[in-house]
């Protein structure tokens, strides 16, 4: 029989409140058994999904996207190696293009960003006329960097 923890030993050794890990359980993230007094059990499995949340949400992944990465893991038995590379496969593009936003914000932040202000005496030889604004809205020299 699989180890399984209650809800405090998971978010001890997760370091997710407990309250956190049941929205989780309640959002269809991870999963937990019930025993006959409905306590829950989780399995030991789900702290790679716990972990793998957290550090989706601390680098901006939505739910929505971090739903979707957990669907295309097996449910009906613990998750192997090649079940997270598989993850980690489809996520590297994603991943790195979210890389790339955060250093352009880092390195731009302090200059135009292309948002369309106009205020900064900069971006008047960095986006002239406002000339970005053809390429959408927002802080288009951020989000969508022009290919010189």
């Amino acid at each position: 029989m699989m180890e399984t923890l209650t809800i405090g030993e998971l978010s001890a050794r997760s370091g997710v409140a407990p309250s956190a890990l049941r929205f989780y359980e309640r959002e269809g993230l991870i999963h937990a058994s019930r025993t006959s007094g409905n306590q829950r059990r989780y399995d030991r499995a789900e702290l790679r999904r716990v972990a793998f949340i957290k550090i989706a949400q601390q680098v901006g992944v939505s739910l929505d996207e971090i739903r979707e990465a957990l669907a295309s893991l097996p449910e009906n038995r613990t998750p192997t190696k090649a079940d997270w590379s598989r993850l980690s496969a489809r996520w590297r593009y994603r991943l790195q293009e979210r890389i790339g936003v955060l250093e352009r914000l880092r390195d731009q932040l302090s200059g135009c960003i292309g948002c369309g202000c106009l205020s900064l005496q900069r971006c008047k030889l960095v986006n002239p006329s406002d000339r970005l604004a053809a390429v959408g809205a927002g802080p288009q020299r951020i989000l969508n960097p022009p290919m010189d």
